[in-house]
């Protein structure tokens, strides 16, 4: 009888760092590389991606808006968009955007995977650098 395999879902690590064996790039997979490709449209600004226009979370440009709740609400529903736009394979459950510093933004995003129960979280610090 054929065994049933889980979804394997697997993508090259942003750091491009090599396997110390094989000399390979590293790989990351299933909730690993979810999260990875999560983050990367979280801190993607809008027209960084070419043909792409509305790709990313749009954050950064927020940084240097007042720090006040509708900054807080309009990061978090952009950040939303983006990933229900462009991960298939995560489902948003809450995002939390918190501005304890007046130089960063702290983003809570609880979300799972398609097929999964289990919820994920996902903490990005975004700093202003000048």
């Amino acid at each position: 009888m054929p065994q049933i395999q889980a979804t394997v879902h697997s993508d090259l690590k942003t750091s491009f760092a090599k396997h110390p064996i094989t000399g390979r790039l590293s790989n990351v997979t299933n909730i690993e590389a979810v999260k990875q490709s999560v983050k990367n449209i979280v801190l993607c600004n809008h027209f960084e991606r070419p043909y792409l226009p509305n790709y990313g979370g749009n954050v950064l440009s927020q940084l240097f808006e007042n720090a006040d709740s509708f900054t807080e609400y309009q990061v978090s529903k952009d950040i939303r968009i983006a990933i229900e736009n462009y991960e298939p394979r995560a489902v948003v459950e809450d995002i939390v955007v918190s501005t304890d510093d007046l130089n960063e933004l702290r983003v809570k995003i609880v979300f799972r995977m398609r097929n999964v129960k289990k919820p994920i979280e996902l903490i990005v610090m975004v700093e202003r650098v000048r």
